[in-house]
């Protein structure tokens, strides 16, 4: 590594975060009328007037504002735009009746879809843990604890382990197939064990620390597969495969066909998903002052299977996904993967050496800057052919918001500066 070079990329992600992606949101996600976020903006970055607020989206933006405001970036502006946020969701989207918040809401705040997801819970309670670790507003930690709590008494599987995903308002179940009520799945229980540990290095308690150890057991011994180490996306109520298939309540845009299940249904991983659990488990770990030394093995397996299969080494990029045993399946280029991806190799730099990691960083970074950021415009493209054409243009709707694209930013800043400092020692 040449330390002159980490620091233009750094400079680069800087300029990027300060003059383009922050001000893409400053200046147009605040609702002065209703409250909340705004998030749906087309290709230009013009509100498409859609009458929608989602969970999702009004987490991830409160997660976002609060992140930049923390990391020094604002000026003040983003912690206000994270209380405004703070207040839109407690009033509006929290359940006085039975607990919990609805999936969305319109504009004014009216519940639309009023199932409880455990998906976007998850990313309440990270968003607010968040907030509350940054700001001090006691709100947040009071409403993560609560959702945390309805989360154990309701959705906790007890029989098998890990937890149910898919509720109706009054917390009954929801119904099998594309309903969702009898699957459990790899993205939630990830960014389930993303928000315990938020939750516990806020609040320190005992009891989030020994769910966040639970989390983890369950992620390694049964999400990841067996042999590679790699993600399976869904599972039956015992944990065996399922069949990887489109849900009523969608929250990604995975490409199925005509009868909602993928032609790959049971056999594909994403690197993406891979390298992001990677550098989430190594937080985690940190947070619970516990060595990495355990999970090495399993680590390491994973980021080699990335950087053999995973990695697009003629256009540059990260393709979507492929089969556990090796391969490509899909070669587009969606944006939350070269984010996660980007974060992930950098840690791996700093905590296994650069060797292997860094020149699959440096790929990342420039097909990124190069062909997946919309620099005009100051957001990320959200899906991109094999060699970098624009599939889809719009800049965000109610999930591809901002918590990948400027997450991947902060996280990348701090880790090329411990970088640097290793290249100027050596």
């Amino acid at each position: 590594m040449n330390r002159d070079r980490i620091l233009e990329y750094k400079k680069e992600i800087e300029n990027h975060l300060a003059n383009e992606l922050l001000p893409f949101w400053l200046d147009r996600c605040r609702d002065e009328v209703n409250g909340g976020f705004i998030t749906q903006f087309d290709k230009d970055g013009n509100d498409t007037g859609e009458d929608q607020k989602s969970l999702i989206a009004q987490t991830r933006t409160i997660y976002t504002m609060s992140a930049a405001h923390q990391a020094g970036f604002g000026g003040g502006k983003c912690a206000e735009f994270a209380r405004h946020g703070v207040d839109f969701l407690i009033e509006k989207m929290w359940d006085e009746e039975f607990g919990g918040f609805y999936w969305t809401v319109d504009r004014k705040g009216n519940a639309e879809i009023d199932k409880k997801i455990l998906y976007g819970l998850s990313f309440v309670m990270y968003s607010l843990s968040t907030y509350t670790l940054v700001t001090g507003d006691k709100r947040g930690i009071e409403y993560a604890e609560k959702t945390f709590d309805l989360i154990q008494k309701y959705a906790a599987d007890t029989m098998y382990g890990g937890y149910w995903e898919m509720f109706e308002r009054n917390w009954d179940l929801c119904g099998p197939d594309s309903a969702g009520g009898d699957r459990k799945t790899l993205d939630f229980h990830m960014h389930f064990m993303e928000a315990l540990t938020t939750l516990y290095e806020c609040s320190r308690k005992s009891v989030h620390l020994r769910k966040l150890k639970e989390s983890i057991d369950l992620l390694t011994k049964r999400v990841m597969h067996p042999e590679y180490a790699t993600g399976i996306p869904q599972f039956w109520a015992d944990w065996s495969v399922a069949p990887q298939i489109k849900f009523d309540i969608v929250w990604g845009w995975d490409r199925f066909g005509e009868d909602g299940q993928k032609a790959d249904a049971e056999d594909n991983t994403s690197a993406g998903h891979n390298v992001e659990f990677t550098w989430l488990l190594m937080y985690a770990l940190d947070i619970m002052g516990e060595p990495v030394d355990r999970h090495r093995d399993m680590i390491l397996k994973q980021l080699d299977h990335a950087i053999k299969n995973g990695i697009d080494y003629e256009y540059g990029g990260v393709y979507t996904e492929g089969p556990h045993a090796g391969g490509v399946s899909d070669m587009q280029k969606e944006f939350w993967q070269q984010a996660e991806v980007m974060i992930g190799m950098l840690e791996a730099s700093l905590r296994f050496g650069p060797e292997k990691y860094w020149p699959v960083y440096e790929n990342v970074h420039r097909f990124v800057f190069d062909k997946m950021i919309n620099h005009a415009v100051g957001e990320w493209l959200p899906l991109l052919a094999r060699d970098g054409q624009p599939v889809w243009t719009h800049m965000s709707h109610s999930w591809k918001v901002n918590y990948h694209s400027i997450r991947a930013m902060i996280q990348c800043i701090g880790r090329l500066d411990k970088l640097a400092e290793q290249a100027g020692r050596d």
